[in-house]
This record gives structure tokens, C-alpha cells and sequence, in this order.
């Protein structure tokens, strides 16, 4: 019985289906065994221009206030409390006090903030970050007035209070990798993604090499080894 255009047509697909995954395994024994170098290579570079191109730049403001102990305050007072003032800079009561001067809501500026304090000076720093530069200005600006508020109403009790250093001033570059960077970054990333591979990849049965041990080639070598054998006897 002769079989219909679309069985012979559902028959050669199921045939190629089957065949597929030795012809895939027959083409990569054929290739050279690095080849996961130079894949890894591209792929890297393909993702590192793709995210230079695709993501929006970020950029970075930031904003410093001092600790200023008053007369009657311990020695040291302000770098103590300088240090837990920089701790309250992402808490949420300075964050929700300072979200209508920085207009972004308490859950973006969690990530949007960030504060340092050194040990050996009382200052602290303030940095807003954002796909826009006035926006990042704006809220380094916003959270550094929160926090130094938040420490005149206990400064009285304290003995120290907080004072502005410096305004953020809206930035000129971002921050963000640019296009080339990130380029070579992923390629460079690819590269070592690359080598792991080659590394730790089980080797081909042809690429073992066998020690070999020089035996006697000579009959006086020969004749020196049974005189040594025969000593130890």
C-alpha cells in the first residue's frame, strides 16, 4: 500500500529526529578541542555590548554633613554618633521623611541610597543614585537634610548635632560601564568562562600520553644490569 505525501512527510521527520543527536554528536567530536574558547569569547562579547547598549546609564550625587560635639560634650562624642547617624541614613523613618523632597517612594530609595562613614573623622556621606542625573543630586540632597532634622531634635540630649558640609552637586558623567567597557569586560568574562571550560571538560581518549621507561639498549647495559642482580643475590 502506497502511503500518502503526509505520512512519507511524518515518516522522514521522525527519521531525521532520531538521527539528529548522533549527527550532533559525530560534528562536535569533529571539532578542535577548544572550541568552547573562542564560543565563550563571542558569547561574552555579544552580552557585554548588548548590556553597554541596552541599559540605562546610572548616575551618582553625593552629599556630606559633619558631627559637631558642643562644649559641654564627651571628647569623641561626634565621631560616636557620627557613626550612628551614618547607620540611620537608610532607615525607614529618615527614608519616608525625605521622600517627597527626593519624589521617589520608600521601596526605590532602599536602593537608591547608600551612606559611608570613616572612623577617623566624624563625616558622613551621603550618595543618591539614579538613570538621572539632577534626580540622583536630588535625593542626596533630600536624605542628607532628613538625617541632619532628625539629629537637631535630639541634640540637646546628645550634645551633638549634625551640620552640612557639602550640597550634591548634579554630575556630569554616569557611572554606569560605558559601550566599550562593557564590551571588554564581557570578553574578558567569556575568555575565562572559556578556559574554565577547556579545564575541567573530560579529555579525549587520543590526547592521553603513555610514560615511557628507557630499557637497556646495548648488550654492555644488559650485562651491567644481571652483574647488579647478581651481587644483590
Amino acid at each position: 500500500m502506497t502511503e500518502s505525501p503526509e505520512q512519507q512527510r511524518s515518516a522522514f521527520l521522525r527519521k531525521r529526529l532520531r538521527t539528529a543527536p548522533a549527527q550532533l554528536r559525530t560534528a562536535l567530536t569533529r571539532l578542535p578541542h577548544w572550541w568552547p574558547l573562542p564560543v565563550s569569547v563571542l558569547l561574552g562579547t555579544a552580552s557585554g555590548l548588548s548590556y553597554g547598549l541596552l541599559a540605562s546609564p546610572q548616575y551618582e550625587a553625593t552629599s556630606y554633613a559633619m558631627a559637631v560635639a558642643e562644649e559641654e560634650a564627651v571628647p569623641g562624642a561626634a565621631l560616636g554618633y557620627a557613626q550612628s547617624y551614618g547607620r540611620l541614613v537608610t532607615s525607614d523613618a529618615t527614608l519616608s521623611y525625605a521622600q517627597g523632597a527626593a519624589g521617589e517612594p520608600v521601596r526605590a530609595l532602599r536602593s537608591q541610597v547608600r551612606s559611608e562613614t570613616s572612623p577617623d573623622s566624624p563625616m558622613i556621606s551621603v550618595t543618591g543614585t539614579s538613570d538621572k542625573a539632577g534626580k540622583a543630586a536630588d535625593i542626596a540632597n533630600a536624605v542628607i537634610e532628613a538625617v541632619i532634622v532628625s539629629s537637631g531634635h535630639v541634640s540637646k540630649d546628645t550634645g551633638v548635632k549634625l551640620i552640612k558640609f557639602t550640597h550634591a552637586m548634579k554630575p556630569d558623567q554616569p557611572v554606569s560601564p560605558s559601550v566599550p567597557l562593557g564590551t571588554a569586560v564581557g570578553a574578558a568574562a567569556g575568555g575565562l568562562l572559556g578556559g574554565l571550560v577547556l579545564l575541567v571538560r573530560p579529555r579525549r581518549a587520543g590526547w592521553s600520553v603513555s610514560a615511557q621507561v628507557p630499557g637497556p639498549t646495548t648488550a654492555e647495559d644488559h650485562t651491567s644490569t644481571t652483574d647488579d642482580r647478581e651481587l644483590v643475590r
